[in-house]
């Protein structure tokens, strides 16, 4: 039986967290690309090296730990350096996907989440796409709140991610992170006609 990869994405602060907690509660199993990048960037020595190379000694602390702070200072005031960034780190996240999804492969579906998921065109790799929506507003104040960040720096991440408009044109499925509609019975409904449609044959990649 075919397994089905699904990618999951939404704006910065759309929810997609969130939407993945009710996924694991059904026993989906969730790679997390934007969480191992991080790892991979802390533990791949030759990623480590292609960073220092481009970025500079700075892009890493005494400790030897990625420094966030510096990169982001760095890439995200800088269409430039962030392709080159992404340039760097996407293969190996797509390498180490790649090694996840078959370990999971007897499982009926697992999900992919990522921010970028678009932006990279890793969303090729995937056979459908989930969208999490949400006002703009709202995003920003829950990003603020969880990150103490400022407002101007906020919109200045979201203009380098696609558009709501985009995602959501590009969407298999899009779940509302409103306040309004139920995210329970949102989830519920995509996992059953993710079921539906395993059971229907083969299906292709997202191209």
């Amino acid at each position: 039986m075919q397994h089905l990869r699904i990618g999951i994405t939404g704006g910065m602060g759309a929810g997609k967290s969130t939407i993945c907690k009710i996924f694991g509660q059904l026993g989906i199993s969730i790679y997390d690309a934007d969480a191992r990048a991080k790892w991979i960037m802390n533990n791949d020595k030759e990623l480590k090296k292609a960073i220092i190379s481009n970025f500079g000694w700075d892009a890493y602390t005494r400790n030897n730990d990625l420094n966030r702070e510096y990169l982001a200072k760095v890439v995200f005031n800088n269409q430039n350096q962030l392709e080159i960034l992404n340039s760097i780190v996407h293969p190996a996240v797509k390498s180490d996907y790649e090694q996840w999804a078959i370990q999971h492969k007897d499982e009926p579906y697992s999900l992919k989440e990522a921010a970028l998921l678009f932006e990279s065109n890793s969303f090729k790799t995937l056979h459908k796409v989930i969208v999490v929506n949400s006002p703009i507003e709202t995003r920003i104040e829950r990003i603020i709140k969880r990150d103490h960040v400022k407002r101007e720096d906020i919109l200045k991440r979201i203009q380098n991610q696609t558009t709501d408009r985009q995602r959501m044109s590009m969407a298999d499925w899009i779940i509302y992170n409103d306040g309004v509609r139920s995210l329970i019975e949102q989830t519920m409904k995509v996992h059953n006609e993710i079921l539906e449609i395993k059971n229907q044959g083969v299906v292709p990649f997202k191209v």
